[in-house]
């Protein structure tokens, strides 16, 4: 059989299915790489009307009180002592549709948007720190394995896991997903992420990568396959329910904000590739330190309003602020601001739950539910001779950013000492789960792979699993056989 060539849109042969365009190997992505654009903003119109991913959720209101003082590593204004800000929190899954039970094995996201005196500042993260791919121009593909078949309609294990057994990068999310956290009892009791890497700059102009924590003040808790399989049948709105009936009764839930940070030279010779988002940064080589509480104490009073019409986006940064050379962050950027124009309409930040509280000074003008506008007397360009907003250059033109260079290529991230894919889901296995959650693990795996996984993509599970821990391998082998036996 002939191969098969990958294509553009136009019939072009593409350039990769695997690396996105960058300016050298840590460089930023390039707007020029038309087939990474092509797939993102095709992806995000494959829907109507719903999100394409996370369209399943929940969200609630409240504040973001700053107790620790990290003023040495950022100039952001919300995050200074003693600062407080009004929020808006949006939890959802994954891969489900609208009507889609609460209670899935899936990533929940965890979606924040900060309405702050210097705009809007959204945190898009899931109740995992890793992720799935490196890559966004793989995010797509990841997306299709997860949802249904184009005939049945049906879900489908066995493309998921021949799509997760092809990337091996993806082990350590897998092992996250198939483990006690791959189904939280609540969304109170579940742990937040920014997951990405971002750079803080402080009031010197020095830079910093740092990455978000979000300790769930409840405990963790979760749900064994069991009991989440009957929720999906007799309360499938459980999470949902359990989010809006425990602030209606002034149980209001937090978490506690935690930050690692990595001071902007150790970054190149890190033992893992910190911009990666498959792997996490060692809490022993950067420990956590405390910089607030973000409390839930408001409850949406209409659910469609101020809930489904919410938009976050990674886009959304204030000063002191920055993107780092994350590939899966600054893909996000693009992608999610994308995603609202289509989806909400063009004017989607006029809406109330996701305007600014500061005032706006745009020349953006007309669209669709166009319901803000600048006075007759304000010009419509820049620059104008009639006392329109102009833009501060000398404060804000040139952001810190990173350094970078090299050519114009596809290419997968520098290795680092310890880049594996596989290091860091096995630590996971053998360093931080017990024997009983090591027991579940297994369990979980088996059930879910034995449920329509054909051969050869079977083999390459135990051996996918066999990668991450030798006996973690055998032991899902056999479990799977088991189940499939009867």
């Amino acid at each position: 059989m002939t191969e098969q060539i990958t294509t553009t849109n136009s019939g072009a042969p593409a350039g990769s299915d695997d690396h996105s365009l960058t300016q050298g190997t840590q460089g930023p992505i390039l707007l020029h790489d038309h087939y990474l654009i092509e797939k993102l903003a095709q992806f995000n119109r494959e829907r109507v009307p719903e999100r394409i991913v996370h369209a399943k959720g929940a969200g609630a209101f409240g504040e973001l009180v700053i107790t620790g003082d990290v003023s040495a590593y950022t100039k952001a204004d919300l995050l200074q002592p003693g600062k407080k800000t009004e929020m808006l929190a949006r939890f959802s899954t994954v891969a489900g549709e609208q009507g889609s039970p609460d209670t899935w094995r899936d990533p929940r996201g965890f979606a924040l948007k900060f309405y702050t005196e210097e705009g809007n500042y959204d945190l898009v993260g899931n109740n995992t720190p890793v992720f799935f791919i490196q890559d966004p121009i793989k995010f797509p593909d990841f997306i299709r394995s997860q949802k249904r078949l184009p005939d049945s309609g049906l879900r489908d294990h066995n493309m998921q896991w021949d799509f997760w057994t092809l990337r091996p990068e993806s082990a350590h999310q897998v092992t996250w997903l198939m483990g006690d956290r791959g189904i939280p009892k609540t969304y109170r009791h579940m742990d937040g992420f920014g997951s990405h890497t971002y750079m803080w700059v402080n009031a010197a102009g020095e830079r910093f990568f740092v990455k978000y924590h979000f300790k769930t003040n409840q405990g963790i808790e979760f749900l064994t396959q069991a009991e989440a399989d009957s929720l999906a049948g007799s309360d499938p709105d459980y999470h949902r329910q359990d989010l809006f009936n425990s602030i209606a009764a002034g149980d209001f839930p937090s978490w506690s904000l935690e930050v690692q940070i990595m001071p902007y030279a150790d970054a190149d010779n890190y033992r893992f590739n910190p911009f990666d988002l498959t792997k996490i940064w060692s809490q022993k080589d950067y420990p956590r330190i405390k910089v607030g509480t973000m409390t839930l104490n408001r409850n949406p009073e209409n659910f469609f309003s101020q809930i489904e019409q919410s938009s976050f986006e990674p886009s959304n940064f204030v000063p002191g602020i920055e993107p780092s050379p994350d590939k899966m962050l600054l893909g996000r950027i693009f992608a999610y601001a994308d995603a609202h124009r289509y989806r909400i309409g063009t004017n989607y930040a006029e809406l109330p739950v996701n305007a600014p509280k500061n005032q706006v000074n745009s020349y953006s003008k007309e669209g669709a539910m166009r319901h803000h506008y600048n006075a007759p007397s304000v010009p419509v360009y820049a620059p104008n001779s009639y006392g329109g907003p102009h833009a501060d250059e000398a404060a804000h033109g040139n952001p810190a950013g990173w350094d970078s260079s090299g050519p114009q290529l596809r290419a997968a991230y520098v290795k680092h000492a310890e880049d594996d894919d596989f290091v860091q889901p096995g630590t996971l296995v053998r360093e931080v789960l017990d024997d009983a959650a090591r027991d579940r693990l297994v369990a979980n795996i088996a059930g879910h792979a034995s449920a329509g996984v054909s051969e050869p993509i079977l083999e390459r599970v135990f051996e996918y699993w066999s990668k991450v821990d030798a006996e973690l391998g055998k032991r899902v082998e056999e479990a799977t056989r088991a189940f499939i036996s009867g």
